[in-house]
């Protein structure tokens, strides 16, 4: 069982490298995390929040934040279907959801990719995208911490789409090889 997590802030590119990841190799398809409020609906599992509490109270939580008025989860039932029928791309944001989704599913391994680019660069593609919250998106890149110990980094102001996703697809592959026998 193989996945990605793709960390960073807002604006870092983590729609646009899963898409190019999955146009590389259809086994790469986004988890859409659960996500209780209002917003954007696309790339997530809409649910009410008695579906939550029901989560949270049968343990299924791996990770939940707040963030833009909404709460966002990853759930340990939908993350081990998806882990056993392709290759998840789960999008974070926080360093503590990296552990959290890491260490969820034993036997799961893990391609941690740190997604960034400069403020300036993520600003311009806030605002192109219209959603109206710029202030709330660019503070949630102030808070965002690097991740020096990722298996990947990429400033994606410096890297195509393509090319990262080939970076990461050629990581996730040199993983999957068995280990070599010592002598």
């Amino acid at each position: 069982m193989r996945g990605v997590i793709l960390y960073g802030p807002p604006a870092a590119g983590k729609d646009t490298i899963t898409s190019a990841l999955h146009d590389l190799d259809a086994r790469y398809a986004l988890y859409p995390r659960l996500k209780v409020g209002s917003g954007r609906t696309s790339g997530y599992r809409m649910a009410d929040e008695a579906t939550l509490d029901r989560l949270r109270r049968n343990g299924e939580v791996v990770w939940e934040n707040q963030r833009y008025g909404a709460s966002y989860v990853v759930d340990r039932s939908s993350l081990t279907q998806r882990l056993s029928t392709g290759v998840p791309v789960v999008h974070l944001g926080q360093r503590p959801a990296v552990a959290a989704v890491t260490a969820a599913v034993p036997g799961a391994r893990w391609c941690v990719v740190y997604l960034w680019c400069p403020r300036e660069v993520a600003a311009q593609r806030i605002i192109s995208r219209r959603t109206g919250d710029t202030d709330a998106r660019l503070r949630a890149w102030d808070e965002t911490e690097p991740l020096p110990e990722a298996d990947l980094s990429l400033n994606t102001a410096d890297v195509s789409p393509r090319a990262a996703a080939e970076r990461i697809h050629r990581h996730v592959l040199a993983d999957d090889r068995p280990p070599v026998p010592l002598l």
